[in-house]
This record gives structure tokens, C-alpha cells and sequence, in this order.
């Protein structure tokens, strides 16, 4: 009985917090995808990330990575420059 009515508590939880309709919608997706994509896993991470809003703190670090990649990229041509001065 006890094991029942913690089961039930959890799908409660997850019905209120909106996981049980994004699980559906997912599922449901997947089911109507003319081609099954390889693998489903695959696709439920990426619909599942994409229906998610986005932290402004990751965009943040995304410029951030994109500004490091360009001063590496410089660093790297201003080093092959100096090499071949020595």
C-alpha cells in the first residue's frame, strides 16, 4: 500500500511539474516521424533540450568559449610567425 501511494505521489509531481505532457509530446514526435532516426535516444535528448528555455548564463559561456577559440586561433599564427623569425 505504501509502496502504491508513493508511486502515485510521484506521478502526481510529475504530472504538476509538466513532465508527463513534454514526455507525451516527445513520444509522440517520435511516433510520427516518417523515418525513424537511428537512434531514438538521440532524439528524445535533443527534443527534450530544445523544448527547454535557455540559461542566459550558458549563452554567456558559448560567446565567451567563441571569443577564446579566436584569441587561440591568433595566438597560434602570431607564434607560427615568430618561429619563423628565429
Amino acid at each position: 500500500q505504501a509502496a502504491d501511494s508513493k508511486r502515485e505521489q510521484f506521478r502526481r509531481y510529475l504530472e504538476k511539474s509538466g513532465v508527463l505532457d513534454t514526455l507525451t509530446k516527445v513520444l509522440v514526435a517520435l511516433y510520427e516521424e516518417p523515418e525513424k532516426p537511428n537512434s531514438a535516444l538521440d532524439f528524445l535528448k535533443q527534443h527534450l533540450g530544445a523544448s527547454t528555455p535557455e540559461n542566459p548564463e550558458i549563452e554567456a559561456l558559448r560567446l565567451e568559449v567563441t571569443e577564446m577559440k579566436e584569441k587561440y586561433e591568433a595566438v597560434l599564427e602570431e607564434n607560427k610567425k615568430l618561429k619563423t623569425k628565429v
